[in-house]
């Protein structure tokens, strides 16, 4: 009994620790947005060239899994600079978190029955500041307005002890992703989407 209470009490400590001993890498509060617009598709050119498409083996957005987009998009940062995500066996065995009822307003800003699924690539380290969701709209007529209301409503402070760097909300057809992390992985896994859109 006291070997478990210490392990939970050491548990407790790292993870308060974590929190306040986070480097403040985050922008200020008044410092601009890199957001990308929610009515701009993910269509038009990404702003640098990328040859994701060709690393992604095959995977487009019109007919691949959102665990297949993810894995494409997330393979676009070294493995070195990506954070530990939250393993399996706390993602009730799925490789990425299911979007529930329960998580959607905390990792989206908005309701599960707004979208036919959902998954996100979460950190694992709460003093990380680290998410990736994608979403399928339940039509490609509604996944304007989706990313739309996800760039109003998702809270890139969600964390609390910690801020990413940069928020990009994009779509293509029925498919939106939410990208909330540091600024140089925010725009190369954008530019990974915008690949797999054209």
């Amino acid at each position: 009994m006291k070997k478990l209470a210490l392990t939970l009490a050491l548990i407790m400590a790292a993870a308060f620790a974590g929190c306040s001993s986070a480097p403040s890498s985050s922008a200020p509060s008044s410092a601009p947005s890199s957001s990308a617009p929610a009515s701009e598709p993910a269509s038009e050119p990404a702003s640098e060239p990328s040859s994701t498409s060709a690393a992604a083996g095959g995977v487009s957005l019109s007919s691949s899994s959102l665990e297949e987009i993810m894995d494409a998009v997330l393979a676009s940062v070294p493995e070195d600079q990506l954070p530990a995500l939250m393993p399996a066996d706390l993602n009730g065995g799925a490789k990425y978190t299911p979007l529930t009822e329960e998580n959607s307003e905390y990792n989206l800003g908005v309701t599960r029955d707004r979208y036919a699924e959902g998954i996100a690539a979460e950190a694992a380290m709460s003093s990380v500041a680290h998410s990736v969701c994608l979403v399928r709209a339940n039509s490609a007529e509604e996944a304007e307005q989706l990313a739309a209301d996800i760039e109003a409503g998702a809270d890139p402070r969600k964390w609390i002890c910690v801020e990413a760097e940069s928020k990009i909300v994009d779509w293509s057809g029925d498919v939106v992703i939410l990208i909330m992390t540091g600024a140089d992985n925010a725009d190369k896994i954008h530019a990974a989407f915008t690949a797999l859109a054209e």
